[in-house]
């Protein structure tokens, strides 16, 4: 059997940068102040009148293999059920080297000084449910599951769609997909 490997795709066509998948996260996940696991980025290109607006929501890659865990110190930083990458906020020393290595920018440090980042959910993914950003998309732009079984939404994605790639992989293997 085939060992599971959970990703995300965003559907660019259908997120209209609603921020509905950051504030859901934020309740989730009780997040403070200006922590933000998951976020909306606008990006605008052109000169006017002629300009085009690309809007997606973005967070952790959890990358195949993360340069946030080789470089850890501690070992706070460490790959979970299906390669979901997670940080061991007991064993976190706050030295910021996991931020400085991930060319995503996908974690901050939160109030108690420890590196915080997207978990996929895995709590509510154990339990059985969706990620909470996936679960308030009004407009189903987010799709999560298992990449290794041809049947989830999400393979069913990857199958028909073209990806585009937002930041060079460097070999890392993202497992976060922008769906053109």
């Amino acid at each position: 059997m085939t060992r599971r490997r959970f990703a995300m795709t965003v559907d660019m066509k259908r997120c209209v940068g609603c921020s509905a998948c950051s504030l859901a996260c934020k309740a989730e996940n009780g997040l403070d102040g200006a922590g933000l696991r998951c976020w909306v980025k606008v990006e605008t290109e052109g000169t006017f009148p002629h300009l085009a607006q690309e809007v997606r929501s973005e967070r952790c890659e959890h990358c195949d293999h993360p340069a946030c865990v080789a470089v850890c110190p501690t070992g706070a930083s460490y790959v979970s059920d299906g390669g979901t990458v997670l940080v061991e906020q007991d064993r976190c020393v706050g030295c910021k080297a996991c931020i400085a290595s991930c060319p995503y920018g996908s974690r901050y440090i939160n109030h108690a000084g420890v590196a915080e980042k997207c978990t996929f959910c895995l709590h509510r993914v154990r339990a059985g449910k969706e990620p909470a950003c996936v679960t308030n998309c009004p407009t189903g732009a987010l799709a999560f599951g298992d990449r290794n079984d041809p049947t989830s939404t999400v393979s069913k994605h990857l199958a028909s769609r073209q990806t585009k790639q937002l930041a060079e992989d460097r070999g890392f293997g993202a497992n976060l997909f922008f769906l053109d």
